[in-house]
């Protein structure tokens, strides 16, 4: 499929899903907020002492598959963007964290998500936030103007990761921090194995292997790459929704256990000579 096939696809589906949230039900599996997602991604990434104060459809329009607001370091003072932000449950929990001195940016090509996202804005009543319209691969932001760099299972889904890294590189001031959740992949999947376990999960469609990542950090300019599993993929969590498709889960098991997961990236974007730092907290 084409790069510009697999957007519209991905366009699809996330409109779909901010649908289903606008009329009740959630982003995953037509689930209601007093059901469970079946999906073993994007469940239970987000606990109570997060999610108490913000809008019941910006935690049941996540599809993401980690929580980069736990994870990611921010500080008062401090201008976030999250990566297609969706429902935008990162861009308001960013918020809390930079306060009313910091900015929380969301970026997101799906016009459902971003209504969405405004009426769960509305409904907190912050100020420091805005959502934008536009693709992760052309971030509409000036360069050196963001201090970090949010995603949460985003960045697998575009076509051109080499240029969403650089695009993150570029609105990254020196110094500044890429602090995402993405599925990452370990070892040699076979192409027909992964298109096994596409059906389980779309998500994974373009994760990339855990070396290649950092390989692409690097061609981007970023240092200090960490890659931290935060969630590792049985065969079991699989073995319900495969078996309702038909596929031979015994088979596949042993060649899926273990090979996907869940991940927190961390890099920086160096300061070259003459540059000052310039976060509030980047010099610590």
């Amino acid at each position: 499929m084409s790069a510009t096939g697999i957007k519209e696809v991905v366009k699809q589906k996330y409109g779909e899903a901010a649908r289903r949230v606008q009329s009740g039900g959630s982003s995953c599996c037509g689930a209601t907020a007093s059901t469970s997602c079946c999906d073993p991604i994007t469940s239970d990434l987000y606990d109570a002492s997060q999610t108490g104060e913000l809008p019941g459809k910006a935690l049941l329009a996540s599809l993401g598959c980690g929580n980069p607001t736990a994870l990611a370091q921010l500080s008062a003072g401090e201008t976030v963007l999250d990566l297609g932000s969706g429902g935008g449950i990162d861009v308001l929990l960013s918020a809390r964290r930079v306060g009313p001195t910091g900015k929380a940016y969301g970026l997101d090509m799906t016009d459902e998500m971003l209504a969405l996202a405004n009426e769960n804005k509305r409904k907190v009543g912050v100020e420091n936030v805005e959502f934008l319209k536009g693709e992760i691969e052309n971030i509409p932001l000036p360069a050196n103007s963001v201090d970090v760099i949010i995603s949460n299972c985003v960045i697998n889904l575009s076509a051109d990761k080499d240029r969403v890294l650089r695009e993150a590189f570029r609105v990254l001031k020196p110094g500044g921090r890429f602090a995402v959740s993405d599925v990452v992949t370990r070892g040699e999947i076979q192409p027909e194995i992964r298109q096994s376990v596409l059906a389980w999960v779309g998500c994974i469609a373009g994760a990339l292997e855990e070396s290649e990542y950092r390989r692409k950090l690097a061609a981007a300019g970023f240092e200090q790459i960490e890659i931290e599993p935060t969630r590792i993929y049985r065969a079991e969590d699989a073995r319900e929704f495969l078996a309702g498709q038909g596929i031979d889960v015994e088979a596949l098991a042993p060649q899926v256990d273990g090979k996907f997961l869940s991940a927190f990236i961390r890099a920086v974007k160096p300061i070259g000579k003459g540059e000052a730092c310039c976060g509030p907290s980047c010099c610590q």
